[in-house]
């Protein structure tokens, strides 16, 4: 039997909505300066991590629309990219551990690039329409900790005033998202709401209840 997460995915999607209405109005305001376009997969090099929420709901799209061989291939090639990354966060690691500065470990990862899994031979997003939030907002303008990003390939001018969004604010409601939705489980693992999982790591992991760590009683389920 299957968990039943789906009032938790309905409060995620609204939360995606939200962020796609940001990003449709300032692409609108500054259609000179957003890029994005089809084919350009820029950010689908980009090193990033999901909240438990995130990668539940994408692991869910994903087995709702692929099987068989596909699935499998798909699988495959995210579990390489998985090897990929761990090996970088692990020398990153001893890295740090030896001495070197950590913000600058951390700024050269971020300038890594590693092919996203969901990324097809055609350049397109095979679960394009389940994308993550990271993937939904590239192309303007954001923030994170008091420091603005923008994708390099857009028009906008460092430094200069545009809207700009929040990655924080956006963070905090995916934290709540997914400590809302272990509680609900009734899941041991109380801190489960503090993991960062690559898209590469929730496409090869079983999200079984002995993963999330669920007791026997009051699990809400469907099936």
């Amino acid at each position: 039997m299957a968990l039943d997460l789906n009032e938790h995915f309905v409060k995620y999607e609204a939360l995606v909505q939200m962020v796609d209405a940001v990003f449709a109005r300032v692409k609108n305001e500054y259609p000179k300066e957003v890029f994005c376009r089809e084919k350009c997969s820029d950010c689908c090099y980009a090193i990033f991590d999901l909240t438990l929420i995130e990668a539940l709901y994408l692991k869910n799209k994903f087995l709702n629309k692929f099987s068989g061989k596909e699935k499998n291939d798909l699988i495959e090639t995210a579990d390489k990219t998985d090897r990929v990354l761990t090996k970088m966060k692990r020398d990153a690691f001893k890295a740090v551990k030896n001495g070197a500065d950590q913000l600058e470990i951390v700024g050269k990862m971020s300038q890594e690039r590693v092919r996203c899994p969901l990324l097809g031979q055609d350049n397109l997003c095979v679960l394009y329409e389940n994308r993550p939030i990271t993937c939904r907002v590239y192309g303007i303008p954001t923030s994170t900790a008091g420091v603005s990003h923008i994708c390099g390939r857009t028009n906008f001018n460092q430094g200069q005033p545009y809207p700009t969004l929040n990655m924080d604010k956006i963070y905090t409601q995916l934290q709540l998202l997914s400590a809302q939705l272990v509680q609900a489980i009734n899941s041991e693992n109380i801190k489960m709401h503090e993991m960062l999982i690559p898209v590469s790591m929730a496409m090869v992991t079983d999200f079984n209840e002995e993963y999330l760590g669920i007791r026997k009683m009051g699990v809400k389920k469907n099936g």
